[in-house]
């Protein structure tokens, strides 16, 4: 792991969530409109969480992610802060193309069917699968928000970094491990 990092990773505020209780150990993505010719790519293999509130709705997310929702919106921070939090491991990246697959995924995340089959179908059929490591800080950094931050793309840079000491993973090395091998034996069967 770096010893600090200024990259973050921009994630609507309830993945965010979930990934920090350790209830989802993926990120389904597809990118953000300013991501360039070449579309969205894992450009870092460590990374802040950087919570957003834009796009995510209540249909938005399963049934049973919905109170997660709400506790989200009551407790999101003013509109000039920004709150980090959690630190992001990448363990693996797939390319899915099959889409199949993504059903068998459904337990994994909290992002409704709606919205995990218009990120599928957006442009062109496919999704990038970025399996993680989540790790916590005891206490929040609080930054003011800028406009450098701004913008649908999916990695921003804070003007310094922050230091990852003191952080600590939100799932135990054995349930971890668990939850890799299962999601990689769902994503790479038959391949």
């Amino acid at each position: 792991m770096q010893v600090d990092n200024h990259i973050a990773f921009k994630e609507w505020a309830v993945v965010c969530s979930a990934l920090a209780s350790g209830r989802q150990s993926l990120i389904l993505r597809k990118g953000g409109l300013h991501e360039g010719r070449d579309g969205f790519r894992v450009a870092h293999s460590e990374f802040w969480l950087f919570p957003t509130g834009f796009h995510q709705e209540s249909d938005s997310v399963t049934q049973d992610a919905q109170r997660l929702l709400q506790e989200v919106l009551t407790r999101r921070p003013v509109a000039d802060e920004i709150h980090i939090q959690n630190y992001v491991e990448v363990e693996d990246v797939i390319e899915l193309h099959d889409e199949s697959r993504l059903s068998r995924l459904s337990q994994f995340h909290i992002l409704s069917n709606k919205t995990v089959d218009a990120r599928y179908h957006y442009k062109q059929p496919g999704l990038f699968v970025v399996l993680v490591r989540v790790h916590q800080l005891p206490i929040q950094i609080s930054i003011p928000a800028s406009p450098h931050f701004a913008g649908c793309r999916s990695w921003v840079d804070f003007p310094t970094p922050f230091p990852t000491d003191g952080l600590h993973p939100v799932l135990s090395d054995k349930v971890h491990s668990e939850r890799m091998s299962e999601l990689r034996k769902i994503l790479r069967a038959n391949q």
